[in-house]
């Protein structure tokens, strides 16, 4: 979400002037995140967050957009995508595919307690369930061989130690059955940035570009690895009340409970791994915002010395 491609004023009239959205108000930069430019656009007919697209691939922006419009219209409390004149979701501003999506209401929970936790776990098993019937699939990309090559790129980069905790996890990875577990559409990047709540209300899920059909437990995964971690330790009461929830609407398999702590492993690694490829392989960028890889190399350590939780 950081800026890449700079937009001015003139520029965004001429955009705006495409779409049903009323005239342009104001706008400004977003500096979280480090996928994609992202500005917050205010017109008079409404207020909306303007992404242009920097690495993917744009036959596969389809694919999110319509994923994302898909939800929404089943009552996941998804950003939708706006349709320019001609009904098309995505468009393109300064040599960038470009899409404009309605801004939800709410704001992120910095601290989340065990009512947000329990919120989110029946709003992600809704999300899974209701992905099911989306006729678009993705392969993921940040299986083994993904793993592999950012490994190779950042291992000379690290500590004897690291650098051997890195070997190891990805080893194991390669080695975890993860095509065999349940599978569907999932998120892969719920973190607390990425969930909205309006009070007491989970009010929108946003940033879907790393969706993708792919183990559901997976997903599920990352949304602990980050949820139920306040500081390092795990935050039991949160941690029980999201599965529990979540399980009240798709229950868990006796596959899925023999791989998980190995799949949080996987998660806590894959963040990791993107973390510290962003750190020493920087983009340039007018606001940047690189996160730090060490948080995700300690939830790593964590998981591999308390392999004793357990699905419900």
């Amino acid at each position: 979400m950081s800026v890449y491609t700079p937009v001015n004023q003139e520029e965004l009239r001429r955009f705006l002037a495409t779409y049903p959205v009323g005239e342009l108000l104001s706008f400004e930069g977003i500096s979280a995140g480090i996928e994609n430019t992202n500005y917050f656009v205010d017109t008079d007919d409404g207020h909306w967050v303007l992404t242009l697209f920097e690495r993917q691939n744009e036959a596969e922006l389809p694919f999110f957009l319509g994923l994302m419009d898909h939800l929404a219209r089943r009552g996941i409390p998804s950003a939708s995508p706006a349709e320019d004149r001609q009904g098309n979701m995505l468009s393109s501003l300064n040599g960038k595919p470009a899409a404009l999506v309605h801004k939800l209401d709410g704001r992120n929970i910095i601290t989340p307690t065990a009512a947000h936790c329990r919120m989110l776990g029946e709003t992600l098993a809704e999300m899974h369930l209701a992905a099911g019937s989306f006729p678009g699939q993705r392969e993921g990309n940040h299986g083994p061989a993904w793993c592999q090559q950012r490994a190779d790129a950042v291992s000379g980069k690290l500590s004897a130690e690291a650098s051997d905790l890195l070997r190891e996890e990805v080893q194991s990875q390669a080695a975890l059955p993860r095509r065999d577990l349940p599978q569907g559409i999932v998120h892969a990047d719920l973190f607390r940035d990425n969930v909205l709540f309006d009070g007491e209300r989970l009010s929108g899920v946003i940033d879907f570009y790393y969706a993708s059909s792919d183990a559901l437990l997976y997903d599920l995964a990352v949304v602990v690895n980050d949820w139920c971690f306040p500081d390092q330790g795990l935050n039991e009461e949160s941690y029980n009340a999201l599965l529990e929830s979540y399980a009240r609407l798709r229950p868990f398999t006796d596959a899925e409970r023999a791989c998980w702590n190995a799949m949080q492993r996987c998660a806590a690694l894959r963040f990791w791994l993107s973390r510290l490829y962003d750190l020493h392989y920087p983009r340039e960028g007018e606001l940047t915002h690189t996160k730090d890889p060490r948080e995700f190399e300690n939830r790593l350590l964590w998981l591999r010395q308390h392999n004793h939780l357990t699905l419900p």
